[in-house]
């Protein structure tokens, strides 16, 4: 059992690959691993996904594996030299084509931006280290001018300021990664850089109940049209890195309040993400400011907390989970922290599913609930409690590993595999077994059981149980 809410998710790479080391990484706080699928073979990531399915069965904990598509990536091409220097107020070109630029000129290996672009639209190179803005364009040579200069090395990350560009956020790479990370049932599929609810559609169309569906809100046209693409998706991730590139600065902590909220609202699970313990990469501390951005985090409600270059090239993996793991922690038990969700009016649809879990908080808090055991099959109604976020434990009980692993990702949910109850005596007797072996309760603690009559159909939870343990 962790001694906190909030979940966290790792990423894998070169240092933390090996299976002793994973063991460690989940054994010290991670709740979910993350596949990053930009870099790694499938030879790489079968490996991994199995040395954590090798966990699952050794600790009978649940993990739940993220598999997160490279999307459309855009770069700029090659340069003779190997780079040019952008310098202030210059006026460069710009064209489409795969021969390499010089000085003064950017070759673009993209037609779809080619066509995109117009007067106006601004460019950042190299994660916004260097910008030009476009002064005219004829579909084949754009000319731009440079706003922030610098050196420009070739195959540099392009971000597009104010334009939604058309093209998919699914590549044929991540057509055929997909489908990979699909056989090794993965329970998420991350897509990168999605623009609207559509790009959502069409991964469901390849996806379909095999994964969830994880979007990366990384680009001002998706954080525009965010109501759609959260309705569409099964979780979200709040990727401030590229999101950091194309808003400005000031704007990030604004959205990424307005996502969590959100996302609570419609009881998905939501990741904050990218450059949260960023100096562990090398140093075994973070700086302050990072341990208060966790925190953040923490107190705006998000399901999980990310670390990515920290745990996949870093030097100390174990540490910095360790350390995250601490800051979640004290978070958590500041009394402001709970005091915010109570002052959170949720919308509620008029279904037994949230009248049991719109219940489920004012009942931990009047009766001194330890916890809350909700049987489920697809994993829905525990997620639904789980947005209320209620002080007492969750378990998730369920015959599904998949849905299991997948519920590891929810603020608070310990998901524990179990097969259904035969009748409502034999549901209290496992209850209060369970209560007792896995949450450490004693008899007589008062615990609530939600559940669905007669049990084993989906989508059935119609009963609430108050009941103490035995």
């Amino acid at each position: 059992m962790r001694n906190r809410h909030a979940k966290i998710l790792a990423t894998i790479g070169p240092a933390s690959r090996a299976p002793d080391t994973l063991r460690l990484l989940h054994d010290v706080g991670v709740d979910a691993f993350r596949l990053n699928f930009s870099h790694g073979s499938h030879e790489d990531h079968g490996e991994s996904v199995k040395a954590i399915r090798a966990i699952e069965k050794e600790t009978g904990t649940p993990i739940c594996i993220v598999a997160d598509m490279q999307g459309p990536k855009l770069r700029c091409g090659t340069f003779e030299d190997g780079k040019i220097e952008l310098r202030y107020g210059q006026t460069i070109e710009i064209r489409q084509g795969t021969k390499p630029g010089r000085a003064g000129s950017i070759i673009m290996p993209h037609p779809e931006l080619m066509k995109a672009m117009v007067e106006g639209t601004v460019l950042k190179f190299d994660d916004g280290k260097m910008q030009v803005t476009v002064l005219s364009n004829d579909g084949t040579v754009a000319t731009a001018r440079v706003d922030v200069p610098g050196p420009l090395s070739e195959r540099k990350g392009i971000n597009v300021v104010n334009t939604v560009l058309p093209m998919s956020a699914m590549t044929d790479k991540d057509r055929v990664d997909m489908a990979f990370a699909l056989t090794q049932d993965v329970d998420y599929i991350a897509l990168s850089f999605v623009q609207s609810s559509q790009d959502v559609r069409d991964a469901r169309a390849i996806i379909g109940d095999k994964a969830g569906i994880i979007v990366k809100i990384e680009k001002p046209s998706a954080v525009e049209d965010l109501d759609s693409i959260l309705l569409a998706a099964d979780a979200a991730m709040v990727a401030r890195g590229d999101l950091g590139v194309e808003l400005p600065l000031e704007d990030v902590p604004v959205v990424q309040r307005r996502i969590i909220r959100k996302c609570r609202a419609l009881g998905k699970p939501v990741i904050v993400a990218t450059h949260m313990l960023e100096s562990m990469i090398d140093a075994p501390t973070p700086t302050r400011a990072e341990a208060s951005d966790v925190a953040t985090a923490i107190y705006q409600g998000a399901d999980s907390v990310m670390l990515s270059a920290e745990t996949a090239v870093g030097r100390h993996p174990a540490t910095a989970v360790a350390i995250m793991d601490r800051i979640i922690g004290a978070a958590e038990r500041d009394p402001i922290y709970w005091e915010y969700f109570k002052s959170i009016q949720l919308p509620y649809e008029a279904t037994a599913e949230d009248a049991i879990s719109g219940a489920v908080r004012g009942i931990a808090t009047k009766l001194d609930a330890k916890a809350v055991l909700g049987y489920t099959m697809t994993g829905s109604t525990v997620q639904r409690i789980s947005r209320e976020r209620p002080p007492c434990r969750i378990v998730g009980l369920t015959p599904n590993m998949r849905t299991a692993s997948r519920l590891a990702l929810s603020w608070g949910v310990t998901p524990i595999v179990t097969t259904d109850p035969s009748d409502f005596d034999d549901m209290m007797e496992r209850v209060s077994d369970i209560a007792k072996d896995h949450l450490g309760l004693e008899t007589g603690d008062t615990v609530m059981i939600s559940a669905g009559l007669p049990f084993g159909v989906p989508g059935t939870t119609n009963t609430l149980n108050i009941s103490k343990v035995k």
